[in-house]
């Protein structure tokens, strides 16, 4: 008997080649995506700039404009601008909030790579306006969305096999990453460490080479010139090793402090009786009034990771700039805002950097700690506690220096910072914001894995029911043939009324003589609590759902109640076990 529904699998299209021709051509598409990437990654920054000239007063640099301007526009800039970019958000692009990272992981895990065309376009609009209206967020989270947006837009154009649709977005965020910082290892790493599970490991060349040709554009884009004045490392004294150690506790607890006080304002204005667009502006008038009295908070911030670098940043403004702009972050990412941590994460380690190299020499003189050190070593040790990405974390900053004596000093900053959140059950700001939407990527891959299998590819849709006017006669010969003798009831709407199983007629079965007769009918025998799931959901919720309820089966209803489908307890287990093997035979065959 088949299905009333009409509702059909659905079915993956892409162009099939042999695996040694696919992992050629998607090499050379590699290629493309880092091109794209690079070229998203120049169109965002030119936009931020071009919105910093025209809403600001002249200066060298954004601070200097910021210093410029006269209060009332530092008072409401960021808060027009945050009106302008919630409308934006709420009504074309809700995926364009927040850092943009944790939307790409969301993307990868939930929906195999797909990523609204639109994307792009709107999240850089919404953060370049933001950013150019002097939000304290950073560029880095959107240009990785971009990125990432752009390589799924181009796999499904291209019709690209389904199963490379991960990789691609992969790269393209990658790219994204190398692009801004024209650091290629960086872009890799972030990549693998932050975005992949293990199953794309076996396609990490590709990435490579999207990162290595987004960094090759951006030398052409802004030429061959270092993002931050990082200085020479120099380190010879092995027991300052103490010191880095100290460094990384206290950059553990303050990357803590900063994700608890992301999901704090989050709360917050959840909590304010606004329509969604207005939040940003609140935030952004907030964000104003504290600019008031500290214009560092406003930006990307690169102006005061500078001054920690060169050494030129006081202690106590060190220690002010710590505070406003984790609270500055803060607000603007938990009213609504699009923007990035990763830099805003680079400046608290920067200012936290010099607190303590400056502080330890107030007390320990002799010692002459170098501040642009401490501060190169603070930034890369915040970036691995916020994002729990610390090998990341010390590729970044060594692409900075290129000097190899930072890597020691970094490896125990960045680890120990990394240790401290997982050990005081801290969790990364990108998991956070999962979390809240109630996506747990904390477990694993073997969760991801289910989580990335919709259950309308592996629901049966040839399946035997029966109709709440059905006989009992005709109930119990269905029950005799069927293999599965669990039936759904339906209506004669054709909706979902109840569930027979063979343990609801075994009293019926017993009496031979109902069995000549024919008077009764399934609708007095039926079991009306019926346990189901919507269409759209998961395997991992189909598995959950069989965990809590220890029923066999599954119906699989579409929105108006019709049943578009079932899945079985055994069948859902053995597709995640087939699923789990073949990535990990795919992780080890190139």
């Amino acid at each position: 008997m088949v299905s009333p529904s009409d509702s059909k699998t659905k079915k993956r299209t892409g162009t099939s080649f042999n695996p040694r021709v696919q992992y050629v051509l998607l090499m050379s598409f590699s290629v493309a995506i880092g091109m794209a990437a690079a070229g998203g990654a120049f169109l965002f920054r030119w936009l931020i700039e071009n919105f910093q000239h025209f809403f600001w007063a002249s200066g060298n640099s954004f601070l200097d404009m910021a210093a410029n301007s006269p209060w009332w526009l530092v008072l409401f800039l960021p808060c027009i601008g945050g009106l302008i970019a919630g409308v934006i958000i709420t009504n074309w692009a809700p995926e364009a909030q927040g850092p943009g990272v944790p939307e790409v992981i969301k993307a990868l895990a939930v929906r195999g790579g797909v990523i609204r065309h639109r994307i792009t376009f709107l999240k850089a609009l919404a953060t370049s306006l933001l950013i150019g209206c002097g939000a304290s967020v950073g560029r880095e989270g959107p240009v990785v969305q971009i990125g990432a947006s752009l390589g799924s837009s181009a796999a499904r154009i291209f019709r690209l096999d389904p199963s490379m649709l991960p990789v691609c977005v992969a790269s393209g965020a990658a790219a994204g990453i190398a692009a801004t910082f024209n650091a290629p290892l960086t872009g890799t790493l972030f990549a693998i460490e932050i975005l992949l599970l293990d199953t794309e490991m076996s396609y990490v060349s590709h990435i490579i080479v999207a990162s290595v040709t987004a960094s090759a554009l951006s030398k052409f884009f802004w030429g061959d010139f270092p993002t931050f004045d990082a200085p020479k490392f120099i380190f010879s004294n092995f027991e300052e090793l103490i010191i880095f150690f100290l460094l990384g506790i206290l950059a553990g607890l303050v990357s803590i402090a900063f994700v608890k006080m992301i999901r704090l304002c989050e709360f917050t204005f959840d909590q304010i009786p606004v329509p969604g667009w207005v939040k940003p502006g609140l935030g952004g008038l907030i964000l104003g009034a504290i600019a008031l009295k500290i214009p560092a908070v406003l930006g990307v911030g690169y102006e005061a990771v500078n001054m920690g670098l060169t050494g030129v940043l006081p202690l106590d403004l060190a220690i002010i700039l710590l505070g406003a702009k984790l609270v500055a972050t803060s607000l603007c990412i938990g009213s609504g805002m699009s923007g990035g941590i990763f830099a805003p994460s680079l400046v608290l380690g920067a200012a936290l950097g010099v607190s303590v190299s400056s502080t330890i020499n107030m007390i320990f003189p002799e010692l002459a700690l170098t501040h642009g050190q401490y501060a190169l070593v603070g930034m890369g040790t915040v970036v691995a506690g916020t994002t729990l990405a610390p090998i990341t974390a010390v590729l970044t900053v060594f692409e900075l220096t290129y000097s190899y004596k930072i890597i020691l000093p970094m490896m125990v900053g960045c680890i120990t910072s990394a240790l401290v959140v997982r050990i005081l059950k801290g969790y990364s700001v990108y998991e956070a914001k999962l979390l809240r939407q109630g996506i747990n990527i904390l477990r694993g891959h073997d969760e991801s894995v289910m989580v990335n299998i919709p259950v309308q590819e592996v629901m049966e849709t040839d399946f035997d029911y029966l109709c709440t006017t059905d006989s009992l006669r005709k109930a119990a010969e269905m029950v005799l043939d069927s293999e599965f003798p669990h039936f759904p009831v339906l209506n004669k709407d054709n909706k979902l009324a109840g569930i027979l199983t063979l343990r609801d007629m075994r009293a019926f079965l017993k009496n031979a003589q109902d069995l000549k007769g024919g008077a009764e009918i399934v609708d007095t025998l039926m079991v009306r609590t019926v346990v189901s799931l919507p269409v759209n959901s998961n395997l991992k919720e189909a598995i959950m759902k069989f965990e809590r309820t220890g029923v066999s089966f599954l119906p699989l209803v579409n929105q108006d109640e019709t049943v578009a489908g079932i899945i079985k307890s055994k069948e859902a287990m053995n597709i995640f076990r087939k699923k789990r093997y073949k990535n990990k035979i795919l992780s080890s065959s190139i």
